[in-house]
């Protein structure tokens, strides 16, 4: 209806303005975003970054290669391809290239028989290198994923309780940590390795820890002793930037434990740090046990680990370089990956780079 010059001035109430809106005019008018959450809004990021997504995805290619293909591989890890019951080992097993057979097989090849081949070759000890790789990359992402859990609990909750208490609590904390942060890292690990490796082996003797192996245990004890001090800061700092906040206050005026504070208001809201730090954790963990194995304090034999499988190699670095090549680029591609993974996921649920 065409309103009139000086319709404004009618005091009367027009009955056409109170008529419901169409959809197409809703529409227009009110542009909502659907609803997301932090986690959603963190991933839609997290997916846009390309190096971020492709790392993650041979990071997980690896993880599933690792748990299933020995299901499927006629080969074990420990199994010496040219030994029998009740007859000499055979030779020609031992230190085969990539994609040779051994004497026996070539017989059955001629007979008409589908032998799988050895595609990394075998070791000095006549096992297939390939199933060996395997087995290690299985024992090194274990190793970096159950050490960074640990490191995140021992971390988390060091952490908030210094950040959350504060005071004389959080003072001799925070001198612990410079403590454990003034003494060297790579020493302090070696020697822990060593003194534990000996005194653990008689006390987990006829225990159900006795199949992880004393090397294995003391691998976690250090990393709970020595690598939770960066966790625990991060963690301190967040609490103490957080727990001033109104919502907390409110939560404290309402009678609230400390312990329900801590973990329905403070703990959810650094979800961003802790997510971040545990992921750049684990390439850390991966990389101390490579170093440890190398050096004979790792994993017990034959239980093979990317980075005893590297110092085994080096006694013919010579004549079979692709021994030490082959896990060293496993190494590498496994700690890069997850790097790149992690800074991704740096960028993408922290909020103050949001933008």
């Amino acid at each position: 209806m065409k309103k009139k010059p000086f319709d404004f001035l009618n005091m009367h109430v027009d009955v056409n303005d109170f008529i419901p809106a169409t959809a197409e005019e809703k529409e227009y008018m009110v542009q909502m975003r659907p609803s997301t959450t932090f986690f959603k809004d963190g991933v839609k990021r997290l997916l846009k970054n390309p190096v971020a997504t492709v790392s993650f995805v041979i990071i997980v290619l690896i993880t599933l290669a690792s748990i299933f293909l020995p299901m499927f591989w006629p080969y074990g890890y420990e199994q010496q391809l040219g030994q029998e019951w009740g007859k000499p080992m055979d030779p020609s097993y031992n230190n085969l290239a990539p994609f040779e057979y051994g004497k026996t097989e070539l017989a059955r090849m001629e007979a008409g028989e589908n032998i799988t081949p050895h595609i990394f070759g075998t070791d000095s000890q006549g096992r297939d290198y390939f199933i060996r790789v395997v087995y290690g990359t299985r024992i090194s992402l274990a190793v970096g994923f159950f050490a960074s859990i640990i490191v995140l609990i021992i971390g988390m909750t060091i952490g908030s309780i210094a950040g959350y208490i504060g005071g004389k609590v959080d003072i001799f904390i925070m001198r612990v940590v410079d403590i454990i942060y003034s003494l060297p890292d790579t020493l302090m690990v070696i020697l822990l390795a060593s003194v534990m490796k000996v005194t653990l082996g008689s006390l987990i003797e006829g225990t159900i820890l006795e199949k992880l192996g004393s090397n294995m245990i003391s691998l976690f004890i250090v990393f709970a002793l020595l690598y939770w001090v960066s966790m625990s800061r991060l963690i301190r700092g967040q609490i103490l930037s957080l727990r001033e906040q109104e919502y907390v206050l409110a939560a404290k005026a309402a009678g609230a434990k400390s312990g329900w504070v801590i973990r329905k208001h403070l703990i959810p809201n650094c979800i961003s740090v802790i997510i971040i730090s545990t992921a750049l954790q684990i390439p850390n963990a991966i990389f101390t046990e490579s170093y440890l194995s190398f050096l004979g304090l790792g994993v017990n034999a034959p239980m093979p680990s990317l980075g005893s499988l590297a110092s085994d190699a080096l006694n013919g670095i010579m004549s079979y370089p692709h021994r030490l090549v082959i896990p060293a680029i496993v190494i590498s591609l496994i700690v890069l990956s997850l790097n790149l993974f992690g800074d991704g996921l740096r960028d993408a649920f922290d909020p103050k780079l949001k933008n």
